[in-house]
């Protein structure tokens, strides 16, 4: 793997059908430096849990490659395979250490020389009729030609994302906004890749704060403001 390419600053935009994204930068960390926190502080708004995987150590910081079968808050579903071993993660979905933010991310390969799909989900805790905000970090060391890659983002079971072939990037923002219908929703990514070469990040579930709602703060701000200056010349 080509894990010591570093990432640097690329000024262009991504637009999905939804919404626009960002780019952010990442650089390949040492395996001797990475550590995981168990401390890792996240923004209590945020509804998914262990967005940025850093509550599982590595197995061994000193072989990066050992699969880690447990990832804290997600649920691992992969194709079934006759061959494998009950209990053996098959997959190559594990923590790794090139992380967009913190000290740890997480590695995406489905099973070599299969073409079914791996999955990673989370049942997020939703109010009907609120709109949230989805965003994640995605990476890809693939440049190798043919681009045997796949990244799919679901919803509650709908699909918001699709892409194949995702070529060599750093960790790059994507962002869906959706409405919950049920006071559960799925969160579910879906990965297909052969080449161990996509990396995730930085997952987060915020709700969407209503127009009215910030209107109110910033005229409540201004009334604020005004009865200072008129208390101020009497």
């Amino acid at each position: 793997m080509k894990l010591t390419k570093k990432l640097s600053i690329i000024a262009f935009g991504f637009t999905t059908t939804i919404t626009s994204t960002a780019v952010i930068t990442g650089t390949y960390i040492p395996v001797a430096q990475a550590n995981y926190d168990p401390n890792w502080v996240v923004d209590p708004s945020d509804i998914v849990f262990n967005g940025g995987f850093e509550l599982d150590p590595l197995v061994d910081p000193n072989a990066p490659d050992t699969t880690n079968p447990n990832i804290t808050g997600w649920t691992k579903s992969e194709p079934f395979n006759p061959a494998d071993t009950p209990g053996v993660n098959i997959s190559g979905i594990r923590i790794s250490n090139f992380p967009s933010a913190g000290n740890q991310g997480l590695s995406l390969r489905s099973i070599v020389g299969s073409p079914k799909t791996s999955y990673i989900s989370q049942t997020l805790s939703t109010k009907p009729g609120v709109e949230y905000q989805l965003s994640y970090d995605l990476a890809s060391i693939d440049d190798i030609l043919p681009l045997d890659n796949r990244f799919q983002t679901f919803v509650g079971g709908k699909k918001l994302f699709d892409q194949k072939g995702i070529f060599f990037q750093p960790y790059t923002q994507y962002k869906f906004n959706f409405k919950a219908d049920a006071s559960s929703t799925e969160l579910k990514f879906g990965i297909w890749e052969q080449k161990d070469g996509l990396y995730l990040d930085s997952v987060s579930v915020k709700d969407v704060p209503e127009p009215l709602t910030i209107s109110g703060t910033v005229i409540a701000g201004l009334l604020g403001l005004c009865l200072k200056k008129k208390k101020a010349t009497n």
